[in-house]
């Protein structure tokens, strides 16, 4: 019977040591961030015994696509399965077979004896001082003591009462050193058994098989939802005769659980988690619908550049990327775009936005300067981009630095279906518009059944800058599509005019110091009793 005991003791403790889950750090390689997620790759390693194991991974991304895990193993070591965990047992975490945990937890247990015996001392101390008070209490008449025996009883338990609280008071000193000590030693554990500098919660439990007892090198890869990268440009120009110096940078957030040291670091413009399904057309049935009235005024900035028609031509020639651009590389396909950086970059795991720096382009540009006086009463510095697909430019924000000085911030969209880029470099006060109603010019007239109001206005723009620049000149006069509300277009002032649209377009060149005037004038019929709320 003992025998049989013996045997299934030691059966089960081979079954728990065979058991025993290997734990093992993931290292960060390398990151792809996409717009709304990443995908990590680590590599890791561990000794395998031959057969059977469970390897626990540490210090993945606190959550993952578990369907998007992918393990490269040796070609003798099968992965049975993988699965993904925030919650594994934390105790046995803790590899107590390593010579530094053990030293550590060694001194622990010797400073933990010491403070047990000065605990010791002093309560023995404390019931010396509740014996003497005890014994204190003396009455002449009872005791007999003369008055010399009794001073010199008082001289005792003073000086003994005072070196035992002196005594329990160094003790009191030693326990707070040790207590100390113990901290520290406590301290270096959880650095011994933690070798990241912030380790994450997520883990990889995978079960494996392997032919021999070996040590195996691992690689896992999986996309994470807690990671994500912005365009974002700086914009440079010393002139309007200057190329734009185009800085392309990334702003770049993660909060993975996992902080990213000396990672290759890819950008990509895919999505990973799109729907790959290709789309199927159906049958298209027409039915009513009630009508939708737009607006034609332009209500800000960027409406207003879209009416921008087209400006001159300039050909000129790409020049080559700097410094910067030497250590990315773009790689374009049919699907996306996306940047190799050969720089290892540090990016933790904070959900703070890190600058990226991409790549450093000269664009060649023609500039205008853009105006709509009847939307706004300041001129637009506007440069136009040709062959911009060469570029490899992504929607983004960019800050504008005009002549040395931070003008504010545009949008680039290079989805657009122009053959040139339109880049609003920003607001130029030197160059001044101002639209003026004529007042002896305009006026209302009752004709019988009809109004008739007349509307004039000029037109002043005057260039104060040191060079000759050209101008896209805008205005408009309203339209109808009511027959009783006729318009009628009095002075253009050899505008270019769009009747489908009502919009004058002067094209000009303005010379240091110079001034022009336009006038708008125009005429508008319509029924007496009517009011045009929008005239």
């Amino acid at each position: 019977m003992k025998t049989l005991i013996y045997l299934f003791v030691i059966g089960f403790s081979c079954f728990s040591i065979a058991q025993k889950p290997i734990f093992t750090d993931a290292k960060t390689e390398s990151a792809t961030v996409y717009f709304n997620s990443a995908e990590l790759t680590h590599s890791t390693s561990a000794a395998l015994p031959k057969g059977t194991s469970e390897i626990v991974i540490k210090n993945v991304a606190n959550y993952l696509n578990e369907n998007t895990v992918r393990i490269t193993a040796p070609k003798n070591v099968t992965v049975m399965s993988v699965q993904f965990t925030t919650s594994y047992i934390s105790e046995y975490e803790i590899d107590e077979t390593s010579p530094l945990i053990k030293k550590v937890r060694d001194s622990i247990e010797l400073v933990q004896k010491e403070i047990k015996k000065l605990q010791n001392k002093r309560v023995s101390e404390s019931k010396i001082i509740e014996l003497l008070d005890k014994n204190q209490t003396v009455s002449g008449q009872n005791t007999g003591l003369s008055i010399a025996e009794l001073t010199k009883m008082v001289d005792y338990y003073s000086a003994k009462r005072n070196a035992i609280l002196n005594e329990i008071d160094i003790i009191n000193e030693k326990e707070q050193k040790l207590n100390d000590v113990i901290k520290k030693l406590n301290s270096r554990l959880e650095i011994n058994t933690s070798k990241q500098e912030k380790s994450s919660n997520g883990k990889l439990i995978l079960q494996v098989m392997s032919d021999i007892a070996q040590k195996a090198d691992f690689e896992v890869s999986y996309i994470t939802p807690y990671a994500s990268w912005a365009p974002f440009y700086d914009l440079r120009a010393e002139s309007v005769t200057a190329p734009i110096d185009l800085m392309y940078k990334a702003q770049v957030t993660q909060k993975t659980g996992v902080d990213w040291k000396k990672v290759k670091l890819t950008l990509s413009s895919g999505n990973p988690n799109q729907n790959n399904q290709f789309p199927i057309l159906q049958a298209w049935f027409l039915r009513y619908a009630q009508p939708v009235a737009y607006q034609t005024g332009y209500r800000n900035q960027n409406a207003a550049m879209n009416i921008v028609q087209s400006f001159d031509k300039k050909e000129k020639d790409y020049l080559a990327e700097s410094s910067v651009s030497d250590y990315t590389t773009v790689n374009e396909n049919q699907l996306n775009v996306s940047f190799d950086i050969d720089i290892p970059y540090d990016i933790l795991s904070n959900g703070k936005q890190h600058s990226v720096s991409l790549k450093e382009l000269k664009l060649p540009a023609n500039y205008k300067y853009y105006a709509a006086p009847r939307m706004e009463s300041e001129a637009f510095l506007v440069a136009e981009i040709t062959d911009y697909s060469q570029f490899n430019l992504l929607p983004g924000e960019a800050n504008i630095i005009f002549e040395g000085m931070y003008v504010g911030k545009t949008y680039i969209n290079p989805n657009q279906t122009t053959e040139e880029l339109k880049l609003s470099m920003g607001r130029d006060k030197r160059v001044s518009v101002k639209r003026e109603k004529v007042a002896d010019k305009s006026g209302t007239k009752f004709l019988s059944s009809y109004k008739e109001q007349t509307f004039t206005y000029d037109i002043t723009v005057r260039n104060n800058k040191k060079e000759t620049i050209e101008m896209l000149l805008k205005d408009q006069y309203p339209l109808s599509t009511d027959k009783d509300v006729t318009i009628e277009l009095l002075d253009k002032s050899k505008a270019s005019v769009n009747e489908e649209t009502g919009i004058l377009t002067w094209d000009i060149k303005l010379k240091p110091n110079e001034t022009q005037k336009f006038r708008i004038s125009y005429k508008v019929k319509y029924p007496k009793d009517k009011v045009i709320g929008n005239l």
